[in-house]
């Protein structure tokens, strides 16, 4: 089976909304000298219904200890960019069979100003689910398919403040704070999507302290030397600015 045929409704209104996310900041025009990364947005039926996978970083990294992700991270030298540099990456971090994954659009780029980074959220459905794993306990110390009935129960969202200001939506979701970047996502993808519900956006909480380190992102000079390489989960301040370029579903 190929392209859209036999997705789910909500799938393929995702495909079609592919490069207009409704994200809630404008991202900014990306710099000539960004680094590319990727994360796999991986879609499938699970045994409690739809579902969306996460990974929980491990607790010992220098950056982003302890903090949910979706599965990606730097392209790599050969990596067929942005699509193959994603299924490798989760094929690393959550034991995904790329043969398994049917990819079926790649999202708009978004671009992280503070850490120069262009990431590109490549959308797959799981056409031959397996059980997950954690692939290098170093880098993930879990994997979960959280359904998605889950991700839009209004009890389990709320928005969070950064200490500098920024506020972001954030889901609290197997045993999870997810917020920033992948909280961001997250959101647009589910409105986008047709899940949204209603849900109370004047629920402001403080972000957990333990999560406020200094980050990196895989592949910048400042990359924790133990190998961080999971892709970026910061909240990151969006100013106003031109939009990013889209790329096209494949």
């Amino acid at each position: 089976m190929t392209g859209t045929d036999g997705l789910p409704a909500y799938l393929q209104r995702l495909v079609e909304r592919a490069d207009d996310l409704p994200l809630r900041h404008r991202m900014p025009q990306r710099t000539a000298t960004a680094r590319r990364s990727a994360v796999l947005i991986l879609f499938g039926e699970g045994p409690s219904g739809p579902d969306l996978l996460l990974i929980e970083k491990s607790p010992h990294l220098r950056s982003h200890a302890g903090q949910p992700a979706f599965p990606g991270g730097g392209v790599d030298p050969g990596d067929d960019f942005p699509v193959g540099t994603a299924l490798r990456e989760a094929h690393e971090e959550a034991g995904i069979d790329p043969d398994g994954v049917r990819v079926v659009a790649t999202l708009q780029e978004l671009f992280l100003p503070p850490s120069d980074r262009l990431v590109v959220p490549v959308v797959g459905w799981w056409d031959d689910p397996r059980d997950v794993a954690v692939g290098d306990p170093h880098e993930v110390a879990r994997v979960a398919r959280v359904p998605l009935a889950d991700l839009v129960d209004p009890a389990n969202r709320y928005r969070v403040k950064h200490p500098a200001g920024f506020i972001g939506p954030a889901f609290c979701v197997a045993d999870m704070e997810v917020w920033g970047f992948t909280a961001g996502l997250l959101d647009a993808i589910l409105e986008a999507a047709g899940l949204a519900r209603p849900w109370d956006a004047t629920d402001v909480r403080p972000i957990n302290p333990e999560l406020l380190r200094p980050y990196t992102l895989p592949g910048s000079g400042d990359d924790d030397p133990a190998g961080d390489s999971a892709a970026p989960t910061v909240a990151d301040p969006a100013p106003d600015g031109a939009a990013a370029r889209t790329v096209r579903p494949r």
